[in-house]
């Protein structure tokens, strides 16, 4: 059965339920939404080429050793009596050192003399003998044989006593020898062998050691392509060769930045070893601070080339796909454009670009993973607040009230 309700009354019905429903739902219920605003470019920072002149350079990896290196042995047998030096110090030359018992060379000593004196005594009877026995022949009372024979023993007396003299010398050089001493100035290593141990007996006992670093050696080896590079820059500065056989040398240890130590090249083989077709080199430093230790591996620069004008970028704005070396470079529209480059040498956090880069690029150094070759990106220039290196300004780097 159906009922039947006045209009009025079901206009009425319509009015109360609107008044229930929430106001979007009648507002939106026939319009489009809006697309969400697109976000900003990223930002990048960027910097232009340095353009400075620099100098190539070779750089090798080589070994320190002491300017000096002596093994100090006993040179005589005997038992070691006293040692005359802390380990580790520096000693200079004719410091005693060790004493090895000088009794039993002292009376050897001793018994050479003595044993002189009688070959001397022999020799000066001989003598006299000699001219008796001449004076006997003028008078004919002995034969020429016997003149002969005298002539002979006085030789032999003669000989017999200059044998004696040298065992009295060799007798005063062994005694001497129980007297250990510095030949050179250096540092001293550690006593080898302690008190009242006999020494000598299977062949020179080594006792310790004592290098000389003050100055430092380093020796490295020079490829055989290096070489004719260095020769060729001297062709060319049309300066005679002589000149440039001690060039500077650069050095830096592996716990420091570059290349803080100069000295030069103090020697270099006079051929090539036709095995690996290299050159053994040896620089020569100063190292009165005592900083360049013997046997430490150190990084070797050595100038090879011409000074020559060049353009640098950061070291870290230079990535590596397969096509080679390349930079990402903000252009006039600030979109990022891929630039290939061919990079040369690292000179502190920059390397030398020599082909690809122009002056007035603008090359991006930091932001890179935020950057895409052809996008849009905002270039902030290097050390400006703001930029991904720097951060956003605060109170504390120069921007306003936060």
């Amino acid at each position: 059965m159906f009922h039947s309700y006045p209009v009025s009354r079901l206009f009425q019905c319509l009015v109360t339920v609107s008044l229930f429903l929430p106001v979007p739902f009648l507002v939106g219920c026939g319009n489009e939404q809006k697309p969400a605003a697109a976000p900003p470019p990223p930002m990048v920072t960027v910097t232009a080429p340095t353009a400075q002149t620099v100098t190539a350079y070779a750089e090798f990896t080589g070994v320190t050793a002491p300017f000096e290196a002596v093994e100090i042995r006993a040179r005589v047998v005997g038992y070691l009596e006293n040692v005359h030096f802390q380990d580790g110090i520096l000693v200079k030359k004719g410091d005693l050192l060790f004493t090895i018992d000088p009794k039993p060379f002292r009376a050897k000593l001793e018994q050479a003399k003595a044993d002189l004196l009688v070959r001397e005594a022999e020799m000066n009877l001989a003598a006299t003998t000699l001219r008796r026995k001449e004076g006997a022949l003028k008078d004919k009372a002995i034969s020429e044989v016997e003149v002969i024979q005298a002539r002979a023993e006085q030789k032999k007396a003669a000989a017999a006593a200059e044998a004696a003299r040298a065992q009295v010398e060799t007798a005063r050089l062994d005694l001497s020898y129980t007297l250990v001493r510095a030949p050179i100035n250096g540092r001293i290593g550690r006593n080898l062998v302690d008190i009242g141990n006999l020494v000598g007996s299977d062949g020179p006992t080594l006792l310790t050691t004592i290098v000389n670093d003050n100055p430092i050696y380093i020796y490295f080896t020079v490829s055989e392509r290096d070489i004719l590079d260095y020769l060729r820059s001297i062709r060319e500065r049309n300066e005679p060769l002589d000149k440039w056989r001690n060039p500077k040398l650069f050095l830096g240890l592996a716990n420091e930045e570059g290349y803080p130590h100069e000295g030069k090249v103090d020697f270099a083989e006079n051929t090539l070893d036709p095995a690996t077709g290299t050159l053994k080199v040896r620089g020569l430093f100063d190292n009165r601070e005592g900083i360049l230790l013997p046997g430490l591996f150190a990084k070797v620069r050595l100038p090879v080339g011409n000074p020559y004008p060049a353009l640098l970028v950061p070291d870290q704005a230079i990535g590596k796909d397969q096509r080679g070396s390349f930079i990402l470079i903000v252009n006039k529209k600030n979109i990022v454009e891929y630039r290939p480059v061919v990079a040369g040498q690292l000179f502190g956090a920059d390397r030398v670009i020599r082909s690809g880069v122009a002056e007035d690029d603008r090359v991006i150094v930091s932001g890179l993973q935020k950057a895409m070759p052809g996008m849009p990106v905002t270039a902030v220039p290097a050390g400006q607040v703001g930029s991904p290196e720097t951060g956003p300004a605060t109170r504390e780097n120069g921007g306003g009230p936060s």
